[in-house]
């Protein structure tokens, strides 16, 4: 297991994370848009922190022992996640769900909002893993690549599968095994976020857009097509179009894609590329058609019948956001019991409800339609077995490649 060595982001990182801070998936919010108050001191803070190299190696900490763990006698759990990711109440102050494990457990759950990025999160809690120290919280929620990133340097804790039966057993197979974490030793999903096509039915006059090749060929949509400003996202979407998997691609595959964009942007058939900010030229019409986030579409529909989604035939990307124990928490398996509680059925149906995001628990869809059947039908919250074959994930880069990727997307949007 590699030891930890500081890693200095290279200025195209930053420039990503900044994109993504000011206007990318990390602003989103999980559901609303960031509180602006205070956003800016926190994300330049966190970029600092995730540049640092000050910071004294670790020992390898991932690995607790029992005597680390104080669950039997410290019933309590510390879980840090992202604001609106969990269900509330109909008073909008209690969590149905957290009060019914504690009920059931005795197991009582300090539950904090304090995920706004994971920029600026890593930042927050890397000066305490990188010492070995505890960080105060014992179950914590982070997109894909700072999860590969903290499991890599054994920042995290392996879980005990015997916590996990029913993880283990309801693990929707397209979140098995990804690369960073094969067969989910440290990690599982909490959620999956599915990159499609979006389209408005009346800007394009009722026509189905469905594929990259569309909106980058089709005359009738000249310049009123975006992308996303996230390089995985927009780069791992033309990949697939173009026969490529972004789960094994090439340096020479990753110039084509770029390359290929580059001809859609000098023909002005792309009008620009976006963070969350297309929802409303989508809603209005003046973007046609776009590369789009699943869960902003699901919002955007129950507003605006005209807006459609495409899975493209070539497949779509996923990327998902995970729950980790940090190395050196308290309470491990009190942790993983509550891990594994949100792989109940019932449970994960509340939680989808909510968030409205891919639910990564198999056998949600009756308990889902209990609360809400059309939630229930609707592939973007369930995807369906046709659905699912077509999700890939973009795959982990080196520092290297990152750096390379990362400078050559930024000459593509103009960043």
């Amino acid at each position: 297991m590699e030891q930890y060595e500081p890693e200095r982001l290279s200025a195209p990182q930053l420039a990503a994370m900044r994109r993504s801070l000011t206007n990318g998936r990390g602003a989103l919010s999980r559901r609303s848009l960031l509180r602006a108050s205070g956003m800016g001191a926190l994300a330049l803070g966190g970029l600092g922190a995730l540049g640092a190299c000050g910071i004294p190696p670790a020992k390898r900490a991932g690995d607790a022992t029992a005597s680390d763990d104080h669950s039997a006698a410290e019933k309590r759990v510390t879980f840090s996640n992202w604001t609106e990711y969990m269900d509330v109440g109909e008073d909008e102050k209690g969590r149905p769900t957290l009060e019914a494990f504690t009920e059931r457990t005795g197991i009582s759950v300090r539950y904090t909002e304090d995920i706004n990025d994971n920029v600026e999160f890593f930042g927050k809690i890397k000066p305490q893993l990188a010492a070995g120290q505890d960080t105060g919280r014992d179950l914590v929620i982070v997109t894909d690549w700072l999860a590969a990133r903290i499991i890599r340097l054994g920042w995290a804790q392996k879980l005990d599968p015997a916590n996990l039966p029913h993880a283990f057993a309801n693990l929707s197979a397209q979140f098995r095994t990804p690369d960073w974490d094969p067969g989910r030793a440290y990690s599982y999903p909490w959620t999956g976020i599915p990159t499609v096509i979006a389209y408005n039915r009346k800007a394009t006059r009722g026509r189905k857009v469905d594929s990259v090749t569309q909106l980058l060929d089709d005359p009738a949509l000249k310049g009123r097509v975006s992308f996303l400003s996230e390089m995985r996202d927009s780069v791992g979407m033309t990949l697939l179009d173009m026969g490529k998997d972004p789960g094994s691609f090439t340096d020479a595959d990753y110039d084509a894609a770029i390359g290929r964009m580059q001809k859609g942007v000098d023909r002005k058939q792309i009008r620009r590329f976006t963070g969350n900010d297309y929802t409303a030229d989508l809603s209005k019409g003046d973007i046609a058609a776009c590369v789009a986030w699943a869960g902003d579409i699901i919002q955007l529909r129950a507003d605006n019948p005209d807006i459609e989604f495409a899975i493209p035939a070539a497949g779509y990307i996923t990327s998902s956001d995970n729950m980790l124990i940090p190395a050196g928490a308290r309470h491990k398996s009190n942790a993983e019991k509550l891990m594994d509680y949100y792989y109940e059925p019932p449970v994960a149906a509340r939680l989808a409800a909510y968030i409205n995001y891919v639910c990564p628990v198999d056998g949600v869809a009756a308990e889902l339609a209990k609360i809400d059947k059309s939630m229930a039908a609707n592939t973007l919250i369930l995807p369906d077995r046709a659905m699912a074959a077509k999700s890939h994930a973009f795959r982990s880069l080196s520092a290297e490649e990152e750096t390379a990727y990362e400078e050559k997307f930024a000459g593509l949007i103009g960043a």
